[in-house]
């Protein structure tokens, strides 16, 4: 029997039979919700690449590309396999649920566990990429290259140096409480600024440089067409949080991603060599990573019980759905904003939303805290997202 091992707001383990049930949702969810025949003036995608492919945005992308629109995917991600004595990670069942459900709906999918970073792995899916297209009998060139990666460490695969993210503010320290989304206590955190080598190194394995690579690659192998489009995804949020997100190193590699899209859209989409390259500003959700950064826990907890009185709450895969359907593959130009970014965290960052939240984040104290927010939601994502907590699953029977 496998129960959730959580220490530090980090889940240890996962369960196979729940992320399957969590796949087999958000298949359902994208089948309702998506069609080809939605995007007329825009041809529906028909071969996909996933760079994370295996959970949250990165899993949703796949999982909306192939049950929506019938496209065949290949996905690369790097998981743990389970052994005698632990579960393999949450990505690891995940990705083997969907390549089980593809199979089973007559659709082409191809998923490689592997270092997406190393030249290795990027000439391994250029071959996955062919095998792909000759499969599903279409052209080996990709339509979309979805670039989802998240990651604590990244080596160079020129230098061959490896480099560390630290999730710290710059110029000066932080302190404040930080909220265990586990038994709704509250403790007082305080972290260190950042050094200069924490900024550089934290850019170098989040921000846009591998992204760069990856098209320079499929570039070369001639796996690019004027139709590919590719999008990468980030987080802004609200004011409360920049002190240890946007202005910190956080903030720093996702405006470096930003640069990298600026660079990708002069060096293909002006030449005609791709539609166009996009980040997508995408809503707070609850995912592996964010319940381990202060003051996101409570902000989130906060924000999920306004959006739900409000009724715009979305996951991930509402989120990416809406994504294709209104955004990417809506006819006509893509909607951006004046910094040429796709927009989803819109309903978040609405003025009376993020108002009722600050006020609501007032109020919380350790007595009321499951009163005053959806703490008992957040708890459930995070389980969901390991594969506890799911409906229908029966905890208490043994896993195989």
């Amino acid at each position: 029997m496998i129960k959730p091992m959580v220490r530090n707001n980090i889940c240890l383990n996962a369960h196979p039979q729940g992320c399957a049930a969590v796949v087999q949702r958000q298949i359902q969810y994208a089948r309702k919700n998506l069609s080809p025949a939605d995007s007329a003036e825009c041809a529906a995608p028909k071969l996909v690449l996933v760079v994370g492919c295996s959970n949250g945005y990165g899993l949703a992308s796949r999982i909306c590309a192939a049950f929506g629109y019938g496209a065949a995917t290949v996905g690369l991600s790097l998981e743990n396999i389970p052994t005698e004595k632990r579960s393999g990670t949450p990505g690891y069942y995940n990705n083997e649920a969907f390549d089980r459900e593809a199979a089973q709906a007559g659709l082409v999918s191809l998923s490689l566990n592997g270092d997406a970073y190393s030249n290795e792995m990027k000439a391994k899916a250029v071959e996955a990429i062919r095998q792909a297209a000759a499969k599903a009998g279409i052209p080996a060139t990709i339509d979309l290259v979805v670039y989802s990666l998240a990651s604590p460490a990244r080596t160079d695969p020129q230098s061959g140096i490896m480099y560390k993210s630290v999730i710290k503010p710059i110029g000066a320290a932080l302190s404040g409480k930080s909220l265990n989304m586990m038994d709704g206590t509250f403790t007082n955190f305080s972290v260190e600024p950042a050094r200069e080598e924490d900024v550089f190194n934290t850019v170098k394995v989040m921000g846009g440089e591998d992204w760069e690579l990856w098209m320079d690659a499929l570039d070369k192998e001639g796996l690019l067409a004027p139709n590919t489009r590719t999008v990468a995804y980030t987080y802004i949020g609200p004011e409360l949080s920049w002190a240890i997100y946007k202005n910190g190193t956080i903030g720093k590699a996702k405006e470096d991603l930003e640069r990298a899209c600026r660079e990708i859209n002069n060096n293909y989409t002006a030449r005609n060599k791709i539609s166009g390259a996009w980040v997508s500003v995408n809503k707070a959700l609850v995912t592996r990573s964010s319940a381990v950064i202060p003051i996101i826990p409570l902000y989130i907890s906060c924000l999920f019980t306004v959006m739900k009185e409000q009724g715009l709450h979305e996951g991930c895969i509402e989120q990416i759905a809406r994504l294709y359907r209104e955004r990417l593959y809506c006819g006509g130009q893509v909607p951006v904003d004046s910094e040429g970014r796709i927009r989803l965290d819109d309903w978040e960052m609405r003025e009376d939303i993020q108002k009722a939240v600050i006020e609501k984040m007032k109020k919380v104290t350790p007595e009321n805290v499951f009163a005053e927010t959806d703490l008992a939601g957040f708890k459930h994502d995070f389980l969901e997202v390991h594969g506890f907590d799911v409906d229908g699953i029966n905890y208490d029977k043994n896993s195989e």
